[in-house]
């Protein structure tokens, strides 16, 4: 059954907003960021890795947002081209904002973390003024993300982005990629992800960033079906909730669910799995693959490039996917 519908005249397949910023990783492995003293620079921010990774796999992807006017500003947006990624909808920022940094530290496979510097960052600086009805018009899809509700002007951009999709037929994905933090509380977090979540098609997230968003609810208790269900009553026709090292659970307006699994591999670190499954989950649900089909091909695509150094670099092609599936061993959640 097809839950979505993607308007195949439209010039884009997804276009991503927020955050564009600079991942500097550890090259030194096993020891604290206290004793790390070389990093190697890549693209990062979430939005910014999927539209990569949807690009890396044959998509026609852009992104709106805002880089400084500095030498990171220019890397990153040159990036995204060399990578076919339209930056129509990127603006310069003409305040003397930064980009946005996180270092990683990756003291073993199962213990990595990310300091991340976003003070003055451009990214949040993204105006309404600044978003085209036009643009976004022309796509299949757009894609938002939890961390550009964080700060004003780019909360309302954000907001001004989900009614002109709403208004032209553009399916919604929101991943939720909830960082602490850039918000001032956890209640302010929950309104404004609240909002945008009820006017999302595909909602993602992890169990731990749903049961934030479900805060001021006071639910007496609540569980996976129990926040499918309060979305499903707005916009969303998929809610995907992340159970880490467990899989994941899809659940569908219809009331169906269906289990993910994982894919055993060489684990380097564990950043930049949410959004290689994010890239390569959407692009199986935008080529018309089953739910349970589009699960198990983000389960593969993360588990690449939580076996790599960097995020947007080693999101894989669609052919290094099905290579992987095929010998890698597939772990499956239990009901």
């Amino acid at each position: 059954m097809s839950y979505l519908t993607f308007d195949s005249q439209k010039r884009f397949d997804l276009l991503a907003v927020g955050r564009l910023c600079i991942d500097l990783n550890a090259n030194e492995f096993n020891r604290p960021m206290e004793d790390t003293m070389t990093f190697t620079k890549y693209v990062g921010g979430s939005p910014a890795n999927i539209a990569i990774g949807l690009s890396r796999l044959g998509m026609k992807t852009g992104f709106i947002g805002k880089v400084s006017d500095d030498q990171m500003g220019r890397f990153s947006t040159r990036y995204l081209n060399q990578h076919n990624i339209n930056t129509e909808g990127i603006v310069v920022d003409q305040t003397g904002a930064v980009t946005g940094l996180a270092f990683t530290e990756i003291k073993s496979p199962e213990e990595c973390s990310i300091l991340m510097y976003r003070d003055n960052v451009a990214d949040l600086k993204l105006d309404p003024t600044e978003v085209s009805e036009e643009y976004i018009k022309q796509s299949k899809s757009l894609l938002i993300s939890g961390t550009a509700l964080a700060k004003s002007p780019s909360r309302e951009a954000v907001f001004l982005a989900l009614e002109y999709a709403r208004k032209h037929s553009v399916v919604v994905f929101f991943d939720v990629d909830y960082r602490p933090y850039t918000w001032e509380s956890e209640a302010e977090t929950a309104v404004y992800y609240n909002l945008a979540a009820e006017k999302s098609d595909v909602i993602i997230g992890t169990r731990e960033e749903f049961d934030m968003m479900e805060k001021l609810l006071n639910y007496e208790e609540s569980n996976d079906q129990v926040t499918a269900e309060r979305w499903f009553s707005h916009h969303a026709k998929i809610v995907v909730i992340k159970h880490g090292g467990e899989g994941s659970i899809a659940y569908t307006k219809d009331g169906q669910s269906h289990r993910g699994g994982i894919f055993k591999t060489k684990v380097l670190k564990t950043f930049g799995a949410g959004d290689s499954y994010a890239s390569a989950f959407i692009y199986g649900l935008m080529q018309g693959f089953t739910i349970p089909e589009a699960m198990r091909f983000g389960g593969a695509s993360a588990s690449i490039v939580i076996s790599k150094h960097s995020s947007s670099d080693a999101m894989p092609t669609v052919e290094e996917i099905k290579q992987f599936m095929e010998t890698a061993e597939e772990v499956l959640q239990q009901a």
